[in-house]
C-alpha cells in the first residue's frame, strides 16, 4: 500500500505542478484574456466554469487565471458571484460524490501507528470546535477546496450550512483574487 500510495503522490504533484505551468502559459501567452473576450455575452457561464475549476488542487491554478481575466472585463461583483456559484457547485461535486473516499484517507491518516499523539490531537473538543474554522480558511484562500471541505465534513456540517459557506467564501476569495489581478495588470 505504501508503494501506492508513493506513486500516486507522484502523479498528483506531478499533475499540480503541470496545472501550474498551464495557468503560467495561459497568462503569458495572453490565452486566458483572449478567451475571456471571445466569450462575449456569454462570460457569465465561463465565470461559472472557472469557479468551479477553482476548487480542485489539479484545476486552480488555471482557473485562478480565468478569473484574474474575467476580473479585467467585468465587475468584481459579477465575478465573485458568479465564480462563488461556480466553485459552490465545484464543492458540491466533491462534497458528495469523494466525502466517502476523503473520510476514509483522512481517517487512515489518523489511524498510522507512528503517530498516536497526532491522532489524540485530533480527538480532542477544542479541535472539533476549530475543523470548521480551518475548513473555512482553507476554502476562503486560493488553495484547493479539497482539504477544507473534508474538514467541514468531519465536523458534520449540514448540506445547507455548507453550501451558504462554501459559496460565500469563495466569492470573498475570488473577489480578492479578482481585485488583485486588476491591481497587478494595471
Amino acid at each position: 500500500m505504501k508503494r501506492i500510495s508513493k506513486r500516486k503522490l507522484l502523479i498528483d504533484f506531478i499533475i499540480m505542478i503541470l496545472s501550474i505551468c498551464a495557468a503560467v502559459f495561459l497568462i503569458k501567452t495572453e490565452i486566458a484574456h483572449n478567451f475571456v473576450i471571445s466569450l462575449g455575452d456569454l462570460q457569465w457561464l465561463g465565470i461559472i466554469f472557472a469557479g468551479i475549476f477553482f476548487t480542485s488542487i489539479f484545476t486552480t491554478a488555471p482557473s485562478i487565471a480565468l478569473l484574474g481575466g474575467f476580473a479585467q472585463t467585468e465587475s468584481l461583483l459579477v465575478v465573485s458571484v458568479l465564480g462563488g456559484f461556480g466553485a459552490v457547485l465545484g464543492d458540491f461535486i466533491i462534497f458528495t460524490l469523494v466525502r466517502e473516499k476523503m473520510s476514509k484517507g483522512f481517517s487512515h491518516l489518523l489511524s498510522v501507528p507512528q503517530r498516536r499523539r497526532f491522532s489524540v490531537i485530533f480527538k480532542k473538543e477544542i479541535f472539533r470546535f476549530f475543523l470548521p474554522l480551518f475548513g473555512a480558511v482553507i476554502i476562503a484562500s486560493p488553495l484547493p477546496d479539497e482539504l477544507g471541505v473534508a474538514l467541514l465534513r468531519i465536523s458534520k456540517m449540514s448540506k445547507k450550512r455548507f453550501l451558504i459557506l462554501s459559496f460565500v467564501l469563495n466569492s470573498v476569495g475570488i473577489f480578492i483574487i479578482g481585485w488583485l489581478a486588476r491591481v497587478i495588470v494595471v
